[in-house]
């Protein structure tokens, strides 16, 4: 072993570990938020929902492994000129629950908890993960390690189609039931129950596990006449 080997092998050994992702629990992720201005709005609810995967056969929605958390909202921020009627029509969480929401710290920790080691999903995952992220290092001082996947460049990869459809026109495509739009938790399952339609597909493209799904997913900003 030479000299520099010797000084680096402790160095390695304080190193953490990679992360590696649990293989058979997945994570649908949906956020709402005060606006779609990720510079300015604030994130209001987290929602997710626990797919067990197997490359096998099509990933099960397991309703039973849910979470949902608004966070609390300070009066400043909840005051009327700080609060769209129609941002709270559409999403229904109203300036009492805002208030009276968990604190941020305390949501999102449990946040952290409940997605563990799962890998996490989501559409248009740019969105949910940057307002997460953001919280996360304002009020824990942490990263999520965890990977995504963005359903939607799933779509747009299987249909050969380079077109950012909405998700409402992938429900739409499929049949998919929505109790009601624009809720977190209602969200988080008409995405899993996307990515379960879009999974014959996945079948044919060999891309049933998370490395593969991960590498189909990336290949949408090859599709020509992505923007």
């Amino acid at each position: 072993m030479s000299w520099l080997s010797h000084l680096l092998n402790p160095l390695r050994r304080n190193q953490a570990p990679a992360f590696q992702p649990n293989p058979s629990r997945w994570v649908v992720v949906d956020v709402e938020a005060s606006g779609l201005d990720l510079r300015r709005n604030r994130l209001l609810s987290i929602a997710a929902l626990a797919l067990q995967a197997s490359s096998a056969q099509p990933p099960r929605i397991v309703l039973g492994d849910s979470f949902e958390v608004v966070l609390q909202q300070s009066q400043a921020d909840t005051a009327l000129k700080q609060v769209s009627k129609d941002n709270i029509l559409l999403h229904g969480i109203g300036v009492g629950a805002q208030r009276q929401g968990t604190p941020a710290p305390q949501a999102l920790q449990a946040f952290v908890d409940f997605v563990a080691d799962s890998p996490l999903i989501a559409f248009h995952s740019f969105f949910d993960q940057t307002l997460i992220e953001r919280n996360l290092r304002q009020s824990l001082q942490q990263q999520l390690p965890n990977p995504w996947v963005d359903v939607e460049h799933l779509g747009a990869v299987l249909s050969h189609n380079p077109r950012r459809y909405s998700l409402d026109e992938w429900m739409a495509r499929y049949g998919i039931h929505c109790i009601a739009r624009h809720q977190a938790s209602a969200d988080t399952l008409a995405t899993a129950e996307l990515l379960v339609r879009l999974w014959p597909k996945l079948v044919e493209r060999q891309a049933t596990t998370w490395p593969a799904l991960v590498n189909l997913a990336n290949n949408a900003r090859y599709l020509p006449g992505r923007s």
